[in-house]
C-alpha cells in the first residue's frame, strides 16, 4: 500500500527543487494549525500552496511537471509544501487524511492517491495509522491511497523538515 521511491528524481532535476524550497526565495506563509483546524498553542507551521481549488496558486507549479510527469498524475486535487522548523523533542502530530473534504465520502476517496516528497534528510519521519514509517530522506517520494491515515512530525536535528504533499488522480 506504501511505495517509497528513494532518488526519485535525477540529480539535477531535485537540486533544482531543493534549491528552491530549501533557499531564500521562496515565501513560506505561518500557521496556527499543522492539521486542519486543530490550533494548539505550542504546534504551528509555514506551508506555501502551489496548487489547490482547481487553480495555481504559486509561480512554482510548473517546477512539477517533471514530478507530475513521473507519479503519471492526470489531475491534481492540491500541491503543498510544509516547513516544520526544529524542535527539542520529536513531536508527533494528528492523524489525518489530506483531501478532508471528501472524507465523508469513502469511494471517491479512494480514486485518490498522495505523496509526500522529501527536500531534506533529518531526523524527523512520517507515520501512517498501520504503524508504517517512513523516514525523512531527501529526494524521497512516499505514495499511498488518499484514504490512508498518517501524521507527520518535526525534526532535532536539522533547523527545518521540509516536504510536499501532492494530492492527485492517478493515470
Amino acid at each position: 500500500m506504501v511505495e517509497v521511491a528513494d532518488n526519485f528524481l535525477e540529480e539535477p532535476d531535485f537540486l533544482r527543487l531543493q534549491d528552491i524550497f530549501m533557499g531564500v526565495d521562496i515565501p513560506w506563509f505561518y500557521n496556527d494549525a499543522i492539521v486542519y483546524d486543530e490550533i494548539t498553542d505550542d504546534r504551528f507551521q509555514f506551508t506555501h500552496m502551489i496548487y489547490s481549488n482547481d487553480q495555481q496558486d504559486s509561480g512554482f507549479l510548473p517546477e512539477f511537471d517533471i514530478v507530475r510527469d513521473k507519479l503519471k498524475s492526470i489531475s491534481l486535487w492540491r500541491i503543498k509544501a510544509n516547513l516544520l522548523t526544529r524542535t527539542e523533542k520529536i513531536r508527533i502530530n494528528d492523524y489525518h487524511i489530506d483531501i478532508g473534504n471528501i472524507q465523508d465520502q469513502p469511494e471517491k476517496l479512494k480514486m485518490w492517491t498522495t505523496s509526500i516528497y522529501y527536500m531534506n534528510t533529518n531526523n524527523g519521519y512520517t507515520i501512517f495509522k498501520d504503524g508504517t514509517k517512513v523516514n525523512s530522506v531527501a529526494n524521497r517520494m512516499v505514495t499511498f491511497p488518499s484514504d490512508m491515515e498518517h501524521t507527520g512530525t518535526s525534526c532535532t536535528d536539522e533547523k527545518v523538515r521540509v516536504v510536499v504533499n501532492l494530492n492527485y488522480f492517478r493515470g
